[in-house]
C-alpha cells in the first residue's frame, strides 16, 4: 500500500472487511484454523473473508451479534486486525488465545483472564511512551470472571507478560541452545512479580485500545506451565466458549447502562 491509498477506506487492506461485515464484539484468536472452533459455539456464522492470517467470521451467541478475526502470531500482526477493525466500526476486542502459565498452582486447562499486561513486545512502543500501562477494561474483565463463574471453568485474574519472540523472548533456548541475555533469570523475576502467563499479543491489544477509547481484555487456555513442566493442547474451547458468553454478557451490560443513564458499569447494576 503506497501512501496516496486511503487506510480509512471501507473495504480494510489487510482484513478486506468493510462495516456491514462486522459486529460491535470481536473475538481475536491467532491461528486461522481457530475460527471453526469458536463459531462451533455460535448460533449461525458466516465467513466474511480470509486474507493472509486474517480470516473473519460473524454470527449470533445467545441471539447477541458476534464476530471473530484471528490474528496471527504475535503483536506487529494483532496491531493491524485492532486498526483495521476500529476503522470499520468494531469497539470490543476480546483476545481467545493459548499461554504458558509461570505460577505452580495453575493447571493445564485453565484459564487466564488478564487485569494487565507487561509490555515485553515493540509494538506498543511505537504507539506510546513504554511507561504507559497495558490494562485490560474493567467491564471486559467482569464480564469474562461472569462468563467463567456461570460456565464452571477454572480460571485466573492477574498480570500477562507479553513477548515478541516465542524462544529467547520467553527464556526458552533457542537454535543450538542460544541463551539470550537475561533469559535464565526471566521467569523467576515474573514469577516474583505476580505475572500469571506468557503470550504474544495482550499487551499491544490492551495498549492500542486504551489510546483509541475501546474497550479490549483476554482469555488464554494454558497449553503449559513452565514451572511443573506440563504441556497439553488443552482448553481452547473453554477460552472461546467463556469469550462469547462474555460478549453476551457485555450487551447485556450495556442495555442496562443505557436505562440507568449511566457511562459505566457498577457494583449497583445488575443484569438478572
Amino acid at each position: 500500500m503506497n501512501d496516496s491509498e486511503d487506510p480509512n477506506a471501507e473495504v480494510q487492506y489487510h482484513l478486506e472487511v468493510a462495516p456491514e461485515d462486522l459486529a460491535n464484539a470481536v473475538l481475536l484468536p491467532g491461528n486461522p484454523e481457530r475460527v471453526d472452533k469458536v463459531t462451533a459455539l455460535w448460533d449461525d456464522h458466516e465467513e466474511k473473508a480470509y486474507h493472509r492470517e486474517y480470516r473473519t467470521a460473524t454470527g449470533t451467541y445467545d441471539d447477541t451479534p458476534i464476530s471473530v478475526t484471528s490474528t496471527g502470531i504475535g503483536s506487529p500482526s494483532a496491531a493491524i486486525a485492532v486498526e483495521e477493525l476500529a476503522r470499520v466500526g468494531v469497539d470490543t476486542f476480546i483476545r481467545v488465545g493459548s499461554c504458558g502459565a509461570i505460577q505452580p498452582e495453575m493447571d493445564v486447562g485453565d484459564l487466564v483472564i488478564t487485569s494487565g499486561a507487561v509490555r515485553q513486545e515493540g509494538t506498543s512502543k511505537e504507539y506510546v511512551r513504554e511507561d504507559y500501562p497495558a490494562v485490560a477494561d474493567q467491564e471486559v474483565v467482569s464480564a469474562l470472571v461472569a462468563a467463567a463463574e456461570r460456565l464452571g471453568y477454572d480460571y485466573h485474574v492477574g498480570l500477562t507478560m507479553s513477548a515478541d519472540s516465542f524462544y529467547a523472548g520467553q527464556g526458552r533456548p533457542g537454535f543450538e541452545e542460544f541463551r539470550a541475555a537475561g533469559s535464565e533469570s526471566l521467569v523467576e523475576e515474573l514469577q516474583n512479580a505476580n505475572v500469571k502467563n506468557i503470550e504474544m499479543e495482550a499487551s499491544a491489544l490492551l495498549t492500542i485500545a486504551n489510546i483509541y477509547g475501546l474497550r479490549a481484555g483476554a482469555v488464554c487456555s494454558v497449553y503449559a506451565n513452565r514451572v511443573t513442566g506440563e504441556f497439553r493442547t488443552e482448553g481452547e474451547s473453554r477460552a472461546a466458549e467463556v469469550a462469547s458468553l462474555a460478549v453476551h454478557l457485555l450487551a447485556k451490560m450495556d442495555a442496562v447502562k443505557q436505562e440507568a443513564g449511566v457511562d459505566h458499569w457498577h457494583a449497583g447494576l445488575s443484569i438478572e
